[in-house]
């Protein structure tokens, strides 16, 4: 099921300007230099920044999200006619000849049962050449990010399209591998009050490095995130 926050349009409208800094925008795209990749799938693309930015640079890139009004934001940006939007996600992809996938801001832990995150490895791996790389990002949960995760940290007001949308967070739950919490958004122009509702896993890194051995790929490299360092891994995985 696709939360509320990327399946329902009114939010899907205001997500990026709730989350505004995406400075992981730009190491990603310096990953896809790195290993010369003319091809990038972005899975869980979302709203479609990076999968537009990648292509107004000329990398031929296909995006693949399950949230629809999530697609429909991202094919209304700059360069969003440079990429090749699906509905879908990893499992259901067309066959591809893939240099690289990526999979940024966490999309790798809604995957919550072993058989979801297993079949959306082999999914990428199906859609990558012989040598081709996947990488993507998972918290470490060694560091207890989901502490942070209050209505006082994550309180925030914008002005978004001419309203004032109001939102905090609110941590649910803790019962480790899975921390579950609710987004609360309030919009000026009506008092509407939209909530939505997510759950994470928080796979240790072996637990990682051995689902993507199972799935053909080898790890080449596990890395800090630049614009996150000590909190998060950055798989570096490459198909054999």
């Amino acid at each position: 099921m696709v939360d509320a926050l990327f399946g329902e349009p009114r939010l899907a409208a205001v997500y990026d300007a709730l989350d505004p800094d995406r400075g992981d925008l730009e190491h990603y795209a310096a990953i896809v230099g790195e290993f010369g990749a003319a091809k990038v799938l972005d899975v869980g693309c979302g709203t479609g920044e990076l999968a537009c930015l990648l292509a107004s640079s000329g990398v031929d890139v296909v995006g693949v999200d399950p949230a629809e009004a999530s697609l429909v934001v991202a094919r209304g940006k700059e360069f969003a006619e440079r990429v090749r939007w699906i509905h879908g996600d990893a499992t259901t992809l067309p066959p591809l000849q893939m240099d690289l996938a990526l999979m940024t801001g966490n999309v790798a832990q809604v995957f919550l049962t072993d058989e979801e995150w297993s079949a959306t490895v082999r999914g990428v791996r199906a859609a990558l050449t012989e040598g081709g790389r996947f990488v993507f990002e998972t918290r470490d949960p060694a560091r207890r990010q989901w502490e942070e995760w209050t209505r006082e940290r994550t309180h925030q007001v914008r002005e978004v399209a001419g309203e004032t949308v109001e939102a905090w967070g609110d941590l649910l739950s803790v019962e480790l591998p899975f921390v579950t919490f609710r987004g609360t958004y309030v919009f000026s122009s009506d008092g509407a009050v939209l909530t939505s509702q997510s759950t994470l896993r928080f796979r240790e890194r072996d637990e990682v490095e051995e689902s993507l051995v199972a799935a053909g790929f080898v790890v080449d490299d596990v890395r800090e995130a630049p614009d996150r360092p000590g909190k998060e891994w950055v798989f570096v995985a490459r198909a054999i």
